[in-house]
């Protein structure tokens, strides 16, 4: 990680506490938000994302895109060919032990400066923490939980959870008409250690999977005629060597 104050204040809080939350105008700073060229086009392909249908299963709702990556510690952030998305029912009871295919995430946003910029940060500040780990497997998500009038969105619909990788970013693209949405952390004996709601664009929360859970509470619409949404970006890290 560079010797920026804000980067080396972030670094010491993750290593301290096991998770940060931080402010959009710090994480401008640490974007270096004039990187950031496409960021309106970026923010405006949350209007495309594709019904998750394994979730409809369950009679739960929400929009996404996937997309996998690999890193090598110094090297450039290179798309790997789209590929399900699995995690074992360790870490999620709701849809674990499946191989999940979504929609992937579009080659414009993909290769933009805005996702790229987001994912050379996530490999310097995570691989600060982890400076042994040579090569990154790297999933990014975009998530569009929404809330209706007879029905709150859930954005965390497997509730309080590890997502068994190394470290998650939670960036907030958008929120939209919408109360709570609660980022909350707790101890692996489910004692709360922290809670901050993202409420800005480019408010995050930066997580040590294995050290912490996270949840987020339910989001219910301000104004019950109107559309609204919680529009996020998930990008998890997972050491491969």
């Amino acid at each position: 990680m560079t010797s920026h104050p804000d980067s080396t204040a972030l670094h010491t809080r993750l290593q301290r506490d096991g998770f940060a939350f931080v402010t959009a105008d710090i994480m401008r700073s640490l974007l270096q938000a004039p990187m950031l060229a496409d960021w309106p086009a970026f923010a405006a392909s949350w209007d495309d994302l594709a019904p998750d249908s394994y979730l409809a299963a369950s009679g739960r709702h929400r929009r996404r895109r996937h997309a996998t990556f690999a890193a090598d510690a110094d090297g450039e952030v290179r798309r790997q060919p789209h590929q399900p998305h699995y995690q074992s029912l360790q870490y999620n009871h709701l849809q674990g032990d499946i191989q999940r295919w979504f929609e992937p995430v579009l080659p414009t946003i993909a290769d933009g400066a805005s996702l790229r910029r987001i994912l050379d940060f996530c490999r310097d500040c995570f691989g600060a923490l982890a400076p042994a780990t040579r090569h990154w497997h790297i999933e990014v998500h975009q998530f569009r939980i929404e809330a209706r009038a007879d029905e709150a969105g859930e954005p965390t619909p497997e509730g309080v959870h590890r997502d068994g990788v190394d470290y998650v970013l939670v960036l907030l693209i958008d929120r939209t008409n919408i109360e709570s949405g609660t980022t909350t952390i707790h101890a692996h004996d489910g004692s709360l250690l922290g809670s901050f709601t993202l409420t800005h664009a480019l408010d995050a929360a930066l997580v040590d999977d294995a050290r912490v859970f996270h949840g987020v509470t339910a989001v219910t619409p301000l104004d019950p005629a109107q559309p609204a949404h919680r529009d996020v970006l998930v990008v998890t890290f997972k050491a491969l060597t």
